[in-house]
């Protein structure tokens, strides 16, 4: 019994390698289709939004000076100050090819007049450094955190 099943065990793979593909029949909607292989983008970009560049986008002067600028400008909500409310609103945005910031949405926010206050501060910011592909300026779509700390 056991040889029997071992030798049966060891032809189903030589059955299965010599097997042929039948042709597809006349008619048949998915014959006419051809298949092409999938090409590989090494950098993402949907539609002409890019989520992946060569060199990010960046506020003038880097991170320093972003966070100079939101110390600077950001105007603690009254209702949030009130009511002790503290912690990070996180936006996403688009920097455009000429560095402007456009399509600021909250992703995840705290409330309390905070969403507003940050979605305020980044329409009212400079212009960007645009983020660089091949060579030229692109619109990239960003994630920014901004913090509330009393």
């Amino acid at each position: 019994m056991k040889r029997a099943l071992l030798l049966f065990l060891l032809t189903i793979p030589a059955f299965a390698a010599t097997a042929q593909q039948t042709p597809p029949r006349k008619g048949d909607p998915d014959a006419e289709i051809p298949i092409q292989p999938e090409t590989v983008k090494p950098l993402v970009n949907t539609g002409d939004v890019y989520t992946s560049v060569e060199k990010n986008p960046e506020f003038p002067g880097g991170e320093i000076k972003f966070n100079e600028y939101i110390k600077n400008n950001l105007k603690y909500p009254e209702y949030a100050r009130k009511n002790d409310v503290e912690g990070r609103v996180f936006l996403t945005l688009i920097v455009e090819k000429d560095g402007s910031l456009s399509n600021i949405k909250v992703i995840r926010g705290i409330a309390a007049g905070c969403d507003e206050e940050a979605i305020r501060l980044l329409k009212n910011s400079p212009k960007w450094t645009p983020g660089i592909n091949d060579g030229h300026p692109v619109r990239v779509s960003y994630v920014v955190p901004i913090e509330f700390k009393l």
